[in-house]
């Protein structure tokens, strides 16, 4: 289930981590069912809005090696 509160638009998102730009965004979003994306990102009529939450797991998805056990806790 949807939670509304973790909704943001690419605007909202590029503001609270300064790390991706809106264009990066933008991009990635453009490319979200090639680049595994698209479970993160929810289209209402010509809005995308993008689940924080889910667009988290897709980020940490994207590592080049996963963490060991030692850097976990």
């Amino acid at each position: 289930m949807i939670d509304y509160k973790e909704l943001r638009t690419v605007k909202q998102l590029a503001a609270e981590a300064p790390f991706v730009t809106e264009s990066k965004l933008r991009w990635w979003i453009f490319h979200a069912e090639t680049n595994g994306m698209a479970p993160a990102l929810i289209k209402i009529g010509g809005r995308v809005y993008i689940d924080r939450a889910e667009f988290n797991k897709w980020l940490e998805g994207q590592r080049m090696a996963p963490k060991s056990q030692n850097q976990a806790a």
